[in-house]
């Protein structure tokens, strides 16, 4: 089994919407005994908080099924726990750099550098724009399912 970690700051916006957006998609597949999806943040300063209202929202209008759970940080012994962290921006995945002392085994990836966009994801709870957020996470999950169904020979 593949077991994939999507990671941002606090992991109440983007990680977590990622995340359902992900397991959605493999489900579509039937890839769900396949892949692992969890979602955790590089911060603990969100740590027991539930999901953004605004992630909640957008999930909801998508028709992208969810669970309430709150915000979960990386710890150092994740890496050995996961095939592949997937940051939704660069400063994510420098974070988890330093959190791992590197990236020896390459599993650190920015979601959109699968996609043609190659960019950051911006944070909505920042720009309060949690619609372009849904659109850019959907669009990397895309392209990252296609990326793993060719190199997994699922």
């Amino acid at each position: 089994m593949i077991r994939i970690c999507f990671v941002c700051l606090g992991n109440i916006c983007r990680s977590p919407m990622a995340e359902f957006i992900f397991k959605n998609l493999i489900e579509q597949e039937g890839l769900e005994n396949k892949i692992f999806i969890e979602s955790k943040g590089t911060s603990d300063e969100e740590f027991g908080n539930p999901i953004h209202h605004g992630t909640i929202k957008e999930l909801k209008k998508h028709h992208i099924p969810y669970q309430n759970r709150t915000a979960k940080y990386l710890k150092k012994e994740d890496y050995h726990k996961f095939d592949y962290f997937i940051g939704m921006d660069s400063f994510n995945c420098q974070s988890m750099k330093q959190l791992f002392s590197d990236d020896p085994e390459l599993k650190i990836f920015r979601l959109l550098d699968f996609s043609p966009l190659k960019k950051d994801i911006a944070d909505p709870w920042y720009t309060n724009n949690f619609s372009l957020t849904y659109e850019e996470i959907e669009i990397g999950c895309k392209y990252l399912l296609e990326y793993l169904i060719k190199k997994e020979n699922f």
